[in-house]
């Protein structure tokens, strides 16, 4: 076992990702990762295997269309951090550039097409940093992880149990027991009232999969 969170990083950023083949080909990395791992007590470890096995049992379709269905339409379960704060507003620009280049002074860039505000893509990135700095920002981030992991409760899906992890991983306090599903606009509301990064400190962070190249 490992007190090393990189490997655990990359794999809930990794099931975090579209369950396409390449995803599930990767199941199995992905399980002995959360098995390996000593920075996770066993309840943890078993509602993550739990969700991998669940994604690997689903039909491909379905379980794309399931998770489409719950990243992609709205903002509610939204995967992108600064969705919740700023929405379409001019401010969104800025605050993605200077994410990007907390990537680019890390010497790493991104190569996939997602946004720089992508959750998996934030932790891709933290999987190549050091523990302090993953768990500084998960601490600035842990309201919308809590708020989103809250929400996922409240609609019974397995991907809760990521964001339950990475509040552990950060020290931070969990998810509630029994989160009701609280109406769209009270969601919208409460993640517009507070940054996504916990001021004075702006740790721009983000993240998918392998998405994530050490540059020359």
């Amino acid at each position: 076992m490992s007190n090393n969170p990189t490997l655990l990083l990359r794999a809930l950023s990794a099931l975090l990702t579209y369950p396409d083949a390449e995803l599930r080909a990767a199941l199995p990395e992905v399980i002995e990762a959360i098995r390996d791992t000593r920075t996770l007590d066993a309840h943890r470890k078993s509602d993550l295997i739990a969700l991998a096995d669940k994604i690997a049992a689903t039909d491909a379709l379905e379980a794309e269309g399931r998770y489409v269905d719950l990243f992609d339409r709205g903002r509610r379960t939204s995967l992108n951090l600064f969705e919740f704060v700023h929405g379409d507003g001019r401010e969104r620009g800025p605050a993605m550039l200077e994410l990007r280049q907390r990537y680019l002074d890390a010497g790493m860039e991104p190569i996939a097409n997602d946004l720089p505000d992508h959750l998996p893509l934030l932790l891709e990135y933290l999987s190549c940093r050091d523990l302090a700095e993953t768990k500084d920002t998960i601490g600035e981030i842990a309201h919308l992880l809590r708020q989103l992991g809250n929400t996922l409760l409240g609609l019974h899906s397995r991907y809760a149990a990521v964001m339950a992890a990475l509040l552990a991983l950060g020290g931070e306090k969990g998810l509630d027991t029994l989160a009701p599903v609280p109406p769209p606009e009270d969601v919208d509301r409460a993640w517009e009232e507070r940054p996504t990064f916990a001021p004075p400190e702006l740790k721009s962070v983000l993240s998918p999969v392998p998405s994530t190249t050490p540059t020359a």
